[in-house]
């Protein structure tokens, strides 16, 4: 799955407080790395169907990200891949993020994934479903493509915060709604001080006809 841009974009449609309040909830209750955190360094191990490629990555912050593999190919796919873990665990506030958004509810809470959240006005049409204080399946569209995310697992880190661990994604065609691909997505962490950082990343996906496993393992974690 590759990053994404929302541009917040005009909407007549109404906050709904006990929208706002169920996402707040989650939201807070999810880990992001501390708002002074200045990145990482580490070594790094990818993997592809058993064909392994050494390298180092520098993450500074969520729009800095260096990844030296020599493999041209490799080095797009693993700074996509460790852009969206950046990207996803930067500190940010609610305000910043889905809570600068009209939101609304939909339906009631009786779905096995939760209540569904609209996100208003993102250009993307965004829902989520939302259970437990946690995010349990987001839903974009762009004009390109469409994509639903399960979060399958999470674990709790020291901070008492939610951080996921399996989740699975699957891509639709924005004019027709048939499934494209599927991918299945398992991250490991370690704590170093007082974050917790991307040890492993296991992704199964469908590429040229074949079912592919690949792997990033990430070792000799460096605070910057």
């Amino acid at each position: 799955m590759e990053t994404y841009t929302r541009e917040q974009q005009e909407t007549s449609v109404q906050d709904d407080p006990k929208a706002k309040e169920l996402l707040r909830g989650a939201f807070e209750k999810t880990s992001r790395w501390q708002p002074d955190f200045k990145g990482f360094q580490a070594d790094l191990l990818i993997n592809v169907d058993g064909v392994e490629t050494k390298g180092t990555v520098t993450v500074n912050s969520p729009k800095d990200v260096t990844v030296d593999i020599a493999d041209e190919a490799l080095q797009k796919w693993a700074h996509s891949q460790i852009g969206m873990i950046a990207t996803h665990r930067g500190p940010r506030s609610f305000e910043e993020s889905d809570g600068k958004y009209a939101l609304t509810l939909e339906g009631d809470d009786k779905h096995p994934m939760g209540q569904r959240v609209t996100i208003n006005g993102d250009g993307m049409g965004s829902w989520y479903r939302v259970k437990d204080n946690r995010i349990t399946q987001i839903n974009r569209k762009m004009p390109y493509v469409a994509f639903t995310i399960n979060v399958e697992e999470s674990a709790v880190t020291q901070d008492q915060k939610n951080l996921t661990t399996r989740y699975t994604v699957y891509y639709f065609s924005p004019k027709d709604g048939s499934l494209t691909n599927v991918e299945s997505f398992s991250d490991t962490h370690i704590r170093i001080t007082a974050s917790d950082l991307p040890a492993t990343r296991r992704i199964i996906g469908y590429e040229n006809n074949a079912i592919v496993t690949k792997t990033l393992t990430f070792e000799n974690h460096k605070m910057l």
